[in-house]
């Protein structure tokens, strides 16, 4: 399948924000038996896909596509069984993990459950800063600043840095989790399904928070989602897997209103009825639409 081009690209005027070259990732579970050879699952099958610096890419397709896997590749958190991952045009793969500081601090993840990426016991000002103590950027005034730079970018109050998360809403963590990620000032925002575990009004809100930090600061995003309605208020290009294999590629209007695989046509018939909320409505519409819903 071709991927096409940004003008960008066919330019040559920088690398892409990520490059992956026909990335495979393959698992081997345990033996059912003592003669059986062990059973082998396709995760991911030769990818081949670019995404240009400040483009909004949406990955979609249904549990166990192999979209949340490929976004764990371009993080690092796994290595790939073939191919090769490049994130601004240096590989990712070719060297030990305690050696991929540069790749965090041009690469952050946001995940589906905030609580899985914030620590119960820290107050949400450590928690946020984390990453720059980790990293060793700035001084501890530096550090306090940022933070409550970041908690203002994301709609929280300044007094959030004293809290602890379990204080917090489900919308509100799932912010907090996007002010901690873009603490280092990243290049690439990774967001693996960062509203499918919210109510229907907060998705909207966070939804929003993630639009407004992208557009601010002109950053790449790759929102994985199983929800194309969604996808289609964030991302100005739609990839979509199946089987662990990226089955068309597209920019997101023309494959709402031209989709050419089968599987696309499925998984838009399939829409839910957030389809109807989402229908004609920027992101900004929809939250001030779930204001009311009473969470800051």
């Amino acid at each position: 399948m071709s991927v096409i081009p940004t003008p960008d690209e066919r330019a040559g005027a920088t690398p892409p924000a990520i490059e992956l070259r026909d990335v495979s990732r393959v698992y081997r579970r345990p033996r059912t038996s003592l003669f059986s050879p062990p059973p082998v699952v396709h995760a991911v099958r030769s990818v081949t896909l670019r995404v240009a610096p400040g483009e909004r890419l949406g990955i979609v397709g249904e549990s166990g596509s192999g979209k949340s896997t490929l976004l764990r590749l371009v993080a690092g958190l796994e290595q790939p069984s073939g191919g090769e991952v490049l994130v601004e045009g240096q590989p990712v793969h070719d060297q030990p993990s305690r050696r991929l500081g540069w790749l965090r601090r041009r690469l952050q993840l946001v995940l589906q459950d905030p609580m899985s990426s914030l620590d119960p016991r820290m107050r949400v000002g450590e928690t946020v800063a984390e990453p720059l103590v980790a990293q060793g950027i700035g001084t501890r005034a530096e550090r306090e600043q940022r933070v409550a730079e970041l908690l203002e970018s994301v709609g929280l109050p300044a007094d959030a840095a004293d809290r602890y998360p379990h204080q917090f809403s489900g919308g509100q963590r799932q912010r907090i989790s996007v002010a901690r990620a873009l603490a280092p000032r990243p290049h690439i925002l990774l967001a693996d399904e960062p509203v499918s575990a919210l109510d229907v009004s907060v998705r909207a809100q966070v939804l929003n928070v993630i639009d407004a930090v992208v557009a601010d600061l002109g950053l790449t995003l790759v929102f994985v989602s199983h929800d194309l309605s969604v996808v289609r208020h964030v991302c100005d290009r739609v990839a979509v897997m199946r089987h662990g294999e990226l089955v068309e590629v597209a920019p997101t209007e023309r494959l709402f209103e031209q989709p050419e695989h089968p599987y696309t046509r499925q998984l838009l018939a399939a829409i839910p009825h957030l389809r109807d909320a989402l229908a004609g409505r920027t992101v900004a519409d929809l939250a001030r639409g779930t204001r009311a819903a009473g969470e800051v």
